[in-house]
């Protein structure tokens, strides 16, 4: 708390306020299946994909599966390149991010999705392969601060 005062200003604790001493801090790692880390990192080819060259758009589907896989949107920037060229974007999520580059004169989109806790990325597929209408779909998963 005391980071956070500025010099000349004064700051008072409730009595009863936690300092990070006595704070129990919370552990946002997955325990599954016997293995603890500290997230799922998917990689995802999408071929033969559309709408890539439209921010708007690409903005909207990923904001859709980062819904579906339960986590909380912050903040979202996507730049596109040129009138008819790619977009490269990300979505920062409580959980981790959502990135996306596109190569639409290849019908090719790079994406990933990292996110911790209780979210599920592969809930957001669904709505990637429809939002794109993509033909092939290219998958790898990583698990992200493995403890064993």
């Amino acid at each position: 708390m005391e980071a956070l005062v500025q010099l000349g200003m004064v700051s008072e604790l409730p009595s009863d306020a936690q300092t990070d001493e006595n704070r129990e801090t919370k552990d946002y790692f997955v325990h599954r299946n016997g293995v603890r880390y500290a997230g799922t990192h998917l990689i995802i080819d999408l071929w033969g994909a559309t709408n890539l060259d439209d921010p708007d758009h690409i903005d909207a589907v990923l904001r859709e599966g980062a819904l579906a896989t339960g986590a909380t949107i912050l903040h979202g920037h996507f730049h596109h390149f040129s009138p008819n060229g790619g977009v490269s974007g990300v979505l920062v999520l409580a959980e981790s991010h959502v990135s996306i580059h596109t190569w639409p004169e290849r019908d090719y989109a790079a994406l990933d999705i990292f996110v911790c806790g209780e979210c599920d990325p592969y809930k957001a597929l669904p709505a990637l392969k429809k939002g794109f209408q993509a033909e092939r779909v290219q998958l790898a998963e990583h698990k992200r601060g493995l403890i064993g």
